[in-house]
C-alpha cells in the first residue's frame, strides 16, 4: 500500500504518493523537482531506510550504487566539451557528471527533520557493515566527505558541562565517557561540580543534545603522576589561588559516525586558551594519558613479564620514540594524536593507573604530554615534517640514564 502525500500548509495540496516500497519512494526523492515535495518525499524514505534489517539495507545501498552510480558516457562527452571549450558552464558539467548522483540523494535526506544526526546513524551502521561487504565502503567515504564540510570547526559550539548541565546530557557524557569509566552520579558529580574541575564539550547546531566530543580538565598545583589522585571522589580541592596547572586527562569521541573527523584538536588548543583567560596565574598545560597500545606491543615482542621498573620504562621509551610503523608515525595511537597537535613527550608515569584496564593495556603506566602554547604551530609542523618525537629534558636525561640510544 501508498499513501497520499499533502501538505496542509499549502491547503492539503495533493504532491504525490507516499510508496511503501522502498525503491518506488527512492525515485520519487530522486526524480523530485519541487521543494516542498522533495522535503516530504526525504523524510518518507529515510524513515523507510531506518526501518530496515541490515541485510536490506546492504541490498538497497547496492541498488542504489548500481542505478544512481556515476554515468560514464556523459562524463566523457562533457570532459570533451571542456577540453574543447573551456567554459565555467562547461566545468560545471564535469563536477555534475563526476559525482555520483547518490550522494544528492543524502544531501538531500540530510534537509528533513532531524535529518543530520539520522545520517550519522546510517553511517554508524554502514561502518558496521563494511568489514563483510567492502562493495559499500564507497557509502561510508562518501558519506564522511559531506560530514567533513557540515561539521567544520567553524560551525561547532563549545559549551561547558557542569553540575547544572540539563540531566539528559549528563546522562550521554556517563555513557560516551571512553577513557576513565564513570560508575556513579556520585563520580560524575566529582568530575564536574568541584572548582578545580572542568569539562567542555563541541556541539553542532543542528544536534544540539548529542555531544560530538569532550574533554575533562583537572585544575592542579602541580602535574600529577597517577589518575587516582585526579578522579578520586574523596580528594582535598586545589585552590585558586595556588592553580597553576591544567590537566587534560579524558578526551572521548561520542559519536562512532562521525569517526575519520578530528574534533580533538580543535577542542584542546580552544579550551586551553579560554581557561588561560579565566585563570592568570595558569601556566602550564598537560595531558595525562593513557597508553592504549603498549601491552599489545610487548607481547608482540614476547617482553610482557617478568619486567622490573628500569626495564619497563625502557620499553616504554622505545614504544613511545621510536615508530615501528610503515609511515614512521608513533606506534601508539594516542601519542600520534598529542605530538600531531604540537605537544611533546613530557613524562612517563608507572603505576599511574592501576585499574584492571588501565593495567591490561599499559601495565599501568600513563604519560603526561605538554602542550606550549607558544610553541604548538612550530612542534606541529616540524613532527610532520620530520615525524621525530620531541621531547623534554627529563625523558633525554632518562634515556641517557638507562643507556638507551
Amino acid at each position: 500500500m501508498s499513501g497520499t502525500l499533502k501538505n496542509n500548509l499549502f491547503g492539503g495540496e495533493d504532491f504525490g504518493v507516499l510508496h511503501k516500497d522502498i525503491n518506488k519512494a527512492l525515485e520519487s526523492v530522486m526524480t523530485s523537482s519541487g521543494e516542498v515535495s522533495s522535503l516530504v518525499y526525504a523524510e518518507h524514505l529515510l524513515t523507510l531506510i531506518e526501518q530496515l534489517n541490515n541485510n536490506d539495507l546492504v541490498s538497497f545501498l547496492k541498488k542504489l550504487s548500481e542505478n544512481y552510480d556515476i554515468d560514464p558516457l556523459a562524463l566523457s562527452k562533457v570532459s570533451k566539451e571542456y577540453s574543447a571549450n573551456k567554459t565555467q558552464a562547461n566545468l560545471e558539467k564535469i563536477s555534475k557528471a563526476s559525482e555520483p548522483q547518490w550522494v544528492e540523494l543524502f544531501r538531500r535526506l540530510n534537509t528533513t527533520p532531524n535529518g543530520t544526526v539520522r545520517l550519522v546513524r546510517l553511517r554508524e551502521n554502514i561502518r558496521s557493515l563494511v568489514k563483510n561487504n567492502p562493495d559499500i565502503a564507497f557509502f561510508n567515504s562518501s558519506l564522511l566527505s559531506l560530514f567533513k564540510s557540515w561539521f567544520n570547526p567553524s560551525f561547532l559550539v563549545l559549551e561547558k558541562i557542569d553540575w547544572s548541565t540539563p540531566a539528559n546530557i549528563l546522562e550521554k557524557i556517563i555513557e560516551y565517557e571512553a577513557v576513565h569509566e564513570i560508575n556513579s552520579w556520585d563520580d560524575l558529580r566529582a568530575r564536574l561540580a568541584p572548582e578545580d574541575r572542568r569539562c567542555f564539550a563541541f556541539f553542532h547546531p543542528l544536534i544540539p543534545d548529542e555531544p560530538l566530543i569532550f574533554v575533562e580538565v583537572a585544575l592542579c598545583n602541580k602535574m600529577p603522576e597517577s589518575i587516582n589522585e585526579i578522579i578520586k571522589i574523596d580528594r582535598e580541592i586545589t585552590e585558586y589561588k595556588d592553580i597553576n596547572t591544567a590537566v587534560f586527562y579524558s578526551i572521548s569521541n561520542c559519536q562512532d559516525g562521525l569517526a575519520g573527523i578530528s574534533f580533538g584538536n580543535f577542542l584542546i588548543k580552544k579550551v586551553a586558551h579560554k581557561l588561560k583567560q579565566e585563570l592568570d596565574d595558569l601556566n602550564k598545560f598537560v595531558t595525562l594519558s593513557p597508553v592504549p597500545g603498549f601491552v599489545k606491543w610487548l607481547e608482540k615482542k614476547s617482553l610482557q613479564d617478568n619486567l622490573d621498573d628500569d626495564s619497563l620504562m625502557t620499553q616504554a621509551i622505545l614504544y613511545l620514540t621510536e615508530s615501528e610503523r610503515e609511515d614512521n608515525t608513533p606506534n601508539d595511537p594516542v601519542a600520534k594524536f598529542h605530538l600531531g597537535n604540537g605537544a611533546i613527550l613530557e613524562k612517563i608515569n608507572l603505576n599511574a593507573d592501576l585499574s584492571t584496564k588501565g593495567v591490561a593495556q599499559s601495565k599501568g603506566m600513563m604519560v603526561n604530554y605538554l602542550y606550549n602554547l607558544e610553541l604548538l604551530e612550530k612542534n606541529h609542523e616540524l613532527f610532520f615534517k620530520t615525524k621525530n618525537v620531541q621531547q623534554s629534558d627529563g625523558i633525554k636525561s632518562l634515556k641517557k640514564k638507562l643507556q638507551i640510544h
